[in-house]
């Protein structure tokens, strides 16, 4: 969408509604003389370059105020680059432009960094787009430039060195006849399609369906569908993109093909997923497409997109895309919560809906049947909002809560009866009742007794400060929590045996679901170096609350008793569906993206990523169960899968970046070794390469360890043998 561009001449802030191209280079041209000047020494003149924003929507009045409404790009600050780096700097950001959706690149005002704006996932706050596209890119970014009222200091028009055409528009809303360089645009850096420039050929620019352009179509879909796809779902996406298209483009597969986005797949690659969508049997248009067709209907489509007085009122307390979407109990989760705490409140209150369906029993992918075992920890700094979710898990309690007060009712009555009986008296029997809701400092016997009364049933905490938990259990039983926790994710045996009446001895199966907020040190300080190995951290569910680092505070709203009943109805909901649920669409949406996550593992030689793939898809899948059963479809529905999908992505993104390097460097082994770079080791080889070649992109690592990689590409058909020690890559 065309937005204002902000920029500042001389401290004074200056906004206008279009810049032309020709208006966009004049204005950078102006300042040559004090960019040459400045990178000969006088820093002195950088605070008098322009400065551009291109990062944050202004407001009706031209102010930053707030900084809620978030534009659709992101800026990104690379500096103090060492000279020799430079050029390969450059070289991997253009690499990869089509997959991080560059949108500008620049030489810094001193010439020793870039600035680059990209393409934001809307699924993803500032600094997770931030930290996302450091590790596509392999760099690091200015960590104090991550707020979205950060400027550029803006330098020549010669210092551009990437500019995409797409964030110019013509002032007609036909397209030119004319093509040529005097054609006037218009500049607009916040322009979200999801695709690079080579995913928007012209052939697709005039293609429209009921007067609405598909570019605007798909740009909405990605919107509606978590953000557009990154490398690992994105052939599912793309399939499942294709699949809704085809229905308005009178199932042609050639129409398709002009107006489907690229992402980076080759025209044969796309051609698949293409015809692989148009073998299925069209059934019309779907409800999704029927919606986005409608919202473009009624709204306007240049981008002049006028906000009524009350949606500007409500700007900060955002309901995404994807809260519309929600099943009962989800949703009401996110009423009043700002859209970036959306993803922490869905983690911290999926385990206790986990628990209200106990009786609830899925067949996974690999043909193991299992129960909705979950367990998140909501990561966050202090006062950065955790308590937004245990504002939502206080709704989700009360049910457990009110048969809980009773049971413990019973519980204190009989322990009175017991203290108060005579000597010669016969002790009363242990009323054995159940209780589903412990402190998360409960002690082991005391759990124990607890799980032996379980009947069945889920047992669930939770947790306010993850470092009271470590503290609660310094005196040796953390070690014994720990283990407990692993067990409960596939509901394992556990159990101690005392000769003293005084302690609780038994066997159970541990069915135990938590939500734990914390701290990024008490994370630290529960999950070691040499303790993260043992399997724990695979299991946990992490999601990190945004940083409110010198952010303004953010805006809440309230729930009305009627969300609040829904929540409710929703536990209620999940307690009552008991047996079997078979999910074939869900296991087969899961198994194709855990299939993706390890080829691409393997190009990679990731072996981080590679452990924590596994159980992020069993947790993503469970996610999904939930969605899926609150729905209340017949079978899985789109967005149960889109959903579970997007659990899935980031509960590995999660799990990798708070334990990925603790895991590397406890295994000294070269095979841990994690990648940063642009490309995967298998896509830096040449066509042929020989063992020295992958030894020369694998420095230290050992010739069994450099065979057995090649042996794997081989298994796969990645390589195809040409002689002893050298070996081709086939063409798919």
């Amino acid at each position: 969408m065309s937005v204002h561009m902000i920029y500042y001449k001389d401290g004074a802030k200056m906004m206008r509604p279009i810049l032309t191209a020709t208006e966009y280079r004049n204005l950078r041209n102006s300042q040559r003389s004090m960019v040459a000047a400045i990178r000969q020494g006088d820093t002195s003149l950088k605070q008098r370059l322009i400065q551009m924003n291109y990062s944050c929507l202004p407001n009706d009045d031209g102010s930053l105020k707030g900084s809620t409404r978030l534009s659709t790009s992101v800026g990104m600050d690379i500096d103090h680059i060492a000279q020799d780096q430079m050029e390969a700097t450059k070289e991997r950001i253009l690499a990869r432009k089509d997959e991080l959706g560059l949108l500008m690149l620049e030489l810094s005002a001193r010439g020793e960094g870039y600035h680059l704006v990209f393409r934001r996932r809307p699924s993803m706050s500032q600094e997770e787009n931030l930290r996302w596209a450091s590790r596509l890119l392999g760099v690091e970014y200015d960590k104090g430039a991550k707020d979205i009222t950060r400027v550029f200091f803006t330098t020549t028009a010669e210092d551009l060195l990437f500019l995409d055409d797409e964030i110019f528009r013509t002032l007609s809303p036909e397209p030119s006849p004319l093509k040529g360089e005097g054609e006037e645009k218009n500049l607009s850096p916040t322009l979200s399609k999801g695709e690079g420039p080579s995913s928007l050929g012209e052939e697709r620019g005039d293609r429209r369906f009921r007067g609405i352009p598909y570019s605007a179509i798909i740009e909405e879909y990605w919107s509606k569908t978590g953000g557009t796809p990154v490398e690992g779902e994105r052939n599912v996406r793309l399939h499942q993109l294709a699949v809704n298209l085809r229905s308005i483009c009178d199932n042609k597969k050639e129409v398709l093909m002009q107006i489907m986005p690229r992402l980076g797949l080759s025209e044969t690659e796309l051609q698949s997923i293409v015809d692989s969508a148009c073998k299925e049997n069209p059934k019309g248009i779907s409800k999704q497409m029927q919606e986005i067709i409608r919202t473009l209907s009624d709204s306007p489509l240049k981008g002049e997109e006028e906000q009524t007085e009350e949606q500007s009122s409500n700007c900060e307390i955002v309901q995404s895309s994807n809260f519309k979407r929600l099943p009962i109990g989800l949703k009401e989760s996110l009423i009043g919560v700002p859209e970036t705490m959306h993803m922490p409140v869905l983690c911290a209150v999926l385990p206790i809906a986990g628990a209200y369906a106990d009786g609830v029993e899925v067949e996974y992918c690999t043909g193991e049947r299992m129960r909705l075992g979950l367990m998140s920890i909501i990561v966050g700094e202090q006062a950065s909002g955790k308590s937004v979710c245990k504002s939502a898990i206080d709704i989700w309690k009360r049910p457990l809560a009110e048969s809980d007060a009773l049971a413990r009712l019973k519980e204190e009555q009989w322990r009175e009866m017991r203290k108060g009986r005579k000597a010669n008296e016969k002790a009363p029997d242990d009323p054995k009742v159940l209780i589903r809701m412990l402190p998360v400092t409960v002690s082991c016997s005391t759990l124990l007794r607890r799980l032996k009364n379980a009947q069945g049933h889920i047992l669930y905490s939770f947790g306010e400060e993850l470092d009271t938990l470590r503290k609660t259990n310094a005196a040796g039983s953390w070690s014994s929590k720990y283990d407990i926790y692993r067990l409960s994710f596939d509901q394992g045996e556990w159990g101690q045996d005392y000769n003293s009446d005084q302690a609780e001895s038994g066997v159970v199966n541990v069915a135990y679901n938590w939500t734990m907020l914390g701290t990024p040190g008490a994370l630290t300080r529960c999950f070691r170096r040499d303790n993260v190995e043992n399997g724990l951290s695979s299991r946990v569910l992490i999601s990190e609350m945004p940083d409110g680092a010198f952010a303004p505070m953010p805006t809440y709203g309230h729930r009305n008793e009627e969300d609040e009943g829904r929540v409710v109805e929703a536990a209620q909901l999940l307690s009552s569906i008991q047996g079997f649920i078979d999910t074939p669409l869900l296991r087969q949406a899961i198994g194709n993206w855990v299939e993706q996550k390890r080829q691409q593992a393997a190009k990679d030689i990731d072996y981080i990523t590679d452990t924590y793939r596994r159980r992020a898809a069993v947790i993503g899948f469970r996610c999904g169960v939930i969605h899926h059963l609150l729905s209340q479809t017949e079978t899985e529905s789109e967005d149960t899968i889109d959903f579970a999908l997007m659990m899935a992505e980031h509960c590995l993104h999660g799990q990798v970046e708070f334990f990925g390097d603790m895991l590397k460097s406890q295994k000294t082994d070269e095979r841990y070794e994690r990648y940063g770079s642009n490309k995967t080791v298998f896509e830096q080889l040449p066509t042929e390469f020989s063992y020295k070649d992958l030894m020369a992109l694998k420095p230290g690592a050992s010739m069994t360890a450099i065979r057995k990689t090649v042996s794997r590409w081989y298994r796969e058909k990645w390589v195809v043998r040409l002689e002893m020690g050298r070996w081709k890559k086939c063409a798919t």
